[in-house]
């Protein structure tokens, strides 16, 4: 059943909403975006994913000047404009601080251990940007970077950022990691986790060629 046209204001609600009630944009925090003929549709500045309207979702240009609407677009606007110039194959954007994946990008731990095959066949290992000042420039221009070799990435000490085609294959996405960031949690109260071992991830990674 569809809901809504992929890359309209609608799509963006839908998602959005999707997002906050996971728990995986909390009170204000994240921000999510979609690449459209005239630009790139972005939520606002200061407002709750799940509260959002129409009215609170604006217009910009891929240089970050707004074209249509009368809010301020989110302040992490250039993050989304820097990945947008990087690769023309991505269409949508979200910005989450799940408080599971978010504990990766606040610790010395990376995110790549090979426990869940699943995690192994779609993200292999999680890049992680250096900390930037929240809404700077060279923030954007570090994690953009890491956009280079995946689809997501780790912003140290802030959270977490997804590229995907539509939002919903990024959203999929963040839910897919935040299923692993809280079955990683779980194996340290049980004790420890087991990793996959190097045949059986060879294995999974062959699976993608075929």
């Amino acid at each position: 059943m569809e809901y809504f046209e992929v890359g309209t204001k609608k799509d963006i609600l839908y998602w959005s909403k999707r997002l906050y009630q996971k728990g995986m944009s909390p009170a204000t925090s994240g921000n999510i975006s979609v690449r459209t003929d005239k630009g790139i549709l972005i939520s606002s500045s200061g407002v709750c994913l799940n509260d959002m309207d129409e009215d609170d979702i604006v217009l910009i240009d891929f240089d970050g000047n707004l074209l249509e609407g009368n809010k301020k677009p989110s302040s992490e606007k250039f993050l989304h404009v820097q990945i947008y110039d990087l690769r023309d194959d991505i269409n949508a954007i979200i910005h989450s601080h799940c408080p599971y994946t978010t504990a990766f990008a606040c610790s010395d731990k990376m995110m790549d251990e090979p426990i869940m095959p699943e995690f192994v066949f779609y993200f292999d290992k999680i890049p992680k940007a250096p900390y930037g000042l929240p809404a700077s420039m060279q923030l954007a221009i570090d994690t953009a970077e890491c956009f280079k070799t995946s689809d997501v990435v780790l912003m140290q000490n802030h959270g977490v950022v997804c590229a995907a085609n539509t939002l919903q294959q990024g959203f999929y996405s963040l839910e897919s990691l935040r299923a692993y960031a809280e079955t990683y949690f779980a194996t340290q109260v049980l004790g420890g986790y087991k990793k996959l071992t190097k045949k059986q991830i060879n294995e999974i990674r062959k699976l993608k060629l075929q």
